[in-house]
């Protein structure tokens, strides 16, 4: 009996040590980085990245935080890059907001005109409800206009715009089933005309 303890208390040992020094580790570093390293977006993943080419700039979105809720601050990250020089963008960038509606008023509201920190534009919106929008952002570069739409859902997303056109499309296949029919039962079938016998 004591020849099969000794192996198993060295086995326990040696896993508690190997735990202990992996919680050390841990708590030094998260992902590779200094914890006094990290900001307010560095711990969470952004709700929207967006990196488009347009034009003669490379561009990048990020909306932080990863789940935006109505009544709390969101920040967008803005960084544009030109494709040939690789210098980023100095210029100010406009942000504009507006309701994500096929119908209605989506009359776009101005957030702000930014300038670059770091050659990042950062732009802070409060969303009082919830919602789908379409954020905008706008400069202009070498006499041409540069437009970024950002599709933006604060809260839980609906689905009701999926849902109206799947029922939109039954109902109007469901008319058109009984259009087709009520004609066919209002033209009387035609008899072939009556041969003379000889």
């Amino acid at each position: 009996m004591k020849e099969l303890m000794r192996p198993v208390l060295l086995a326990v040992l040696m896993l508690i040590l190997f735990f202990d020094n992996l919680t050390l580790a841990w708590g030094h570093h998260v992902l590779g980085r200094p914890a006094y390293r990290f900001s307010e977006d560095s711990s969470t993943p952004p709700a929207l990245f967006v990196e488009t080419q347009i034009g003669h700039y490379m561009v990048n979105v990020m909306v932080y935080p990863a789940f935006p809720k109505a009544g709390q601050e969101s920040r967008i990250k803005l960084y544009a890059t030109h494709l040939d020089t690789h210098n980023n963008f100095t210029g100010p960038v406009h942000f504009a907001i507006r309701d994500d509606v096929m119908f209605g008023n989506n009359r776009a509201e101005t957030l702000g005109t930014q300038t670059p920190v770091d050659g990042i534009y950062r732009q802070i919106v409060l969303f009082s409800d919830e919602g789908d929008y379409i954020v905008t952002a706008s400069f202009e570069a070498e006499g041409e206009p540069y437009i970024v739409d950002l599709p933006i859902t604060i809260g839980q997303p609906r689905h009701y715009g999926t849902l109206a056109a799947a029922v939109g499309v039954i109902l109007g296949v469901l008319v058109l089933v009984r259009i087709s029919r009520r004609k066919r039962r209002r033209t009387p079938l035609e008899s072939p005309p009556p041969t003379a016998d000889p």
